[in-house]
């Protein structure tokens, strides 16, 4: 498997130099995302075997990924592993997804077993997408300890950790950078398979993840911006429906996304302003 890394520096930070230091051993690309405060520098300094690409704008996960992925084709990747700033993969990683890839060969997407920062509570462990509702579900998993988990197929992939084929890549195409954050894995995990592709989870795949550092929670208007947002777009996008169910599932999107911003305030207002754009087919980046 020639595997290699491609990891997003978000808005800069602490984080990125320890998602980089935990990929020893794997041929790792980093893309900054326009940061200002000096990161991108720490990074040169720090890693100087790291190809670090500065686009000199923030591309969103999307955008950023989809310069990284290109670099890594460009040099002959088969397999590129997605890690988001804010995570650490634990020893053994690739080995792991090697051994899963040789196994499934109908695999384009390798799922990650993401666990929170205490290494031991799991954060994802497979999930589903109902287009239908509009609804991920729970994450499997999410909030037990470390448990035995199989390998076995999964509806959609986690963003903060997965690995994707070159073919898989080549034939369903990149991230939709319409999306610009939240829920473009979901969209690419369903576009890969509806390709033919499988996505299988590896839970020797193991990564220790902080979640929604960039953007500030999974509380802040962004998140519940982009997450309501996309959502939409994308359930409307594989599961179509008449004018009058449609709005009652954009009102089922948009009163779950209320409850997670507290009913009221600005994250109430980021709902809304997410549902609005989504309506009026408004993507990218939010202006």
């Amino acid at each position: 498997m020639n595997l290699k890394a491609v990891v997003v520096n978000w808005n800069g930070g602490d984080d990125t130099p320890a998602a980089l230091a935990s990929l020893q051993g794997i041929d790792a690309i980093c893309v900054d995302n326009g940061s200002t405060d000096g990161s991108a520098d720490v990074i040169a300094e720090r890693f100087p075997g790291v190809d670090l690409i500065r686009v000199g704008m923030n591309l969103g996960f999307a955008g950023g990924s989809n310069v990284g992925i290109g670099r890594a084709l460009d040099r002959g990747a088969d397999w590129l592993l997605l890690l988001n700033s804010d995570a650490i993969a634990e020893p053994g990683l690739a080995d792991a997804l090697e051994r899963a890839a040789g196994a499934r060969p109908d695999a384009g997407l390798l799922a990650c077993l993401i666990l929170f920062e205490d290494g031991e509570t799991v954060q994802y462990a497979g999930a589903r997408f109902n287009a239908l509702l509009g609804y991920s579900g729970r994450q499997s998993g999410h909030g037990d300890k470390r448990v035995e988990v199989r390998m076995r197929d999964v509806d959609r992939v986690d963003g903060a950790a997965f690995a994707v084929s070159r073919e898989a890549i080549e034939r369903a195409g990149p991230l939709d950078e319409r999306l610009f954050a939240y829920v473009e894995d979901v969209d690419w995990s369903l576009r890969i398979r509806t390709a033919g592709f499988a996505a299988v989870l590896v839970p020797d795949a193991r990564v220790r993840h902080k979640g929604s550092a960039s953007t500030g929670g999974s509380r802040s208007t962004a998140n519940l911006y982009y997450d309501t947002r996309n959502t939409i777009a994308v359930a409307e996008r594989y599961r179509p429906l008449p004018r009058g169910l449609r709005s009652l599932r954009r009102g089922v999107i948009v009163g779950a996304h209320l409850v997670q911003a507290g009913m009221r305030g600005v994250g109430a207002r980021a709902v809304v302003a997410g549902w609005r754009d989504a309506r009026r087919g408004r993507l990218g980046r939010r202006g």
